[in-house]
């Protein structure tokens, strides 16, 4: 039997779920069909000179990568008149990308990372792009969007997904009823179902994290990895495995289908210094984990209920196995 494919997913999400409204289902098709444009690049490498970096910086102090930019351009001109959103933000760009006025504004803010673990572009690796839609507040009819609009705790995402460019393109989504994979048949240009509703694997034994990063952990994190390194010798008794490839997307698709856990605590050495973004990859990843059965964590409360003060807020995270989850926000309140 043929698989189903996205279009037809949404569809019956619409008609038979009642679970999503016809502009949503268009944005997400927006987003989908420019992650296939975005794969394309991609896929080019340096036949379509897209690698290397342009010497510029963005909004976050990091250089950008050619890619970054293509990637961002290229979900801001594709998502800007289609009538459904009032306004995006991009981990790429300093402020928000209002809707210009010669086109009709929708009621949905579209956030997004172009490309994730761009540092992977120029060998190979996989990398790719995450996005988190938001219904804009009510009164954004009658006037401009502002940065404030934004500032929504992850709880009120209505769509959140990610594509991952690798040995194959898939794009993984969540509309609040389970977590769902796509990949591409890149001969029909299609998006077709091949797993889901996803449930993460629990008890897995393997955990991702930075390990050059071990001087900024706090007790409790250097506690939960010591033990697991310490393997069949030390407290739990078993062996456990290490992934790390420097993209977030990689790694959390890989627990998600796996199980394990995946960590980027905050610096522990300087209040509110940490490397992820809540807007644009803690939130997304922390509602597609959830869907899946799993948990996500800042180390001491849900990040999805963590207070929003800025586009660009950064967070430490801990998501994963629920068990897992627990095991290290236990230990950071023992200190």
């Amino acid at each position: 039997m043929q698989s189903v494919t996205l279009t037809r997913f949404l569809i019956e999400q619409q008609r038979q779920a009642n679970a999503i409204p016809p502009q949503l289902r268009l944005l997400i098709e927006t987003v989908a069909r420019t992650c296939k444009t975005i794969s394309h690049s991609v896929s080019k490498g340096a036949l379509g000179e897209v690698l290397g970096s342009l010497g510029s910086e963005n909004v976050q102090g990091e250089v950008q990568k050619k890619l970054d930019v293509i990637a961002n351009e290229l979900l801001l001109d594709a998502n800007e008149w289609g009538g459904h959103l009032a306004a995006m933000a991009s981990e790429e760009m300093e402020t928000i990308h209002r809707i210009p006025n010669r086109y009709p504004k929708g009621e949905y803010l579209l956030l997004f990372d172009p490309i994730d673990g761009s540092s992977n572009i120029d060998v190979d690796l996989s990398v790719g792009t995450i996005f988190s839609v938001l219904k804009a507040p009510e009164e954004c009819s009658g006037r401009e969007v502002t940065e404030q609009d934004f500032l929504q705790p992850g709880t009120q995402q209505v769509a959140a997904g990610y594509a991952i460019y690798g040995p194959q393109t898939l794009l993984v989504l969540t509309i609040g009823t389970g977590v769902y994979e796509f990949t591409l048949d890149r001969e029909i240009g299609s998006w077709r179902m091949t797993d889901g509703p996803m449930e993460m694997p629990q008890g897995n034994a393997e955990f991702a994290i930075n390990m050059a990063r071990r001087r900024q952990w706090s007790p409790g994190i250097a506690r939960y990895i010591e033990e697991r390194i310490q393997g069949t010798e030390g407290p739990l008794g078993k062996d456990y495995n290490m992934r790390w490839t420097a993209s977030m997307v990689a790694d959390v698709h890989r627990i998600l289908k796996r199980g394990g856990i995946f960590l980027y605590p905050a610096d522990h050495r300087y209040a509110d210094k940490a490397r992820l973004r809540l807007m644009y990859e803690a939130n997304p990843m922390s509602f597609l984990v959830e869907q899946a059965g799993g948990a996500a964590s800042n180390g001491y409360q849900r990040i999805m209920e963590v207070k929003a003060t800025g586009l660009h807020q950064r967070v430490g995270v801990v998501l994963g196995d629920k068990a897992e989850v627990e095991t290290v926000v236990a230990y950071g309140r023992e200190g």
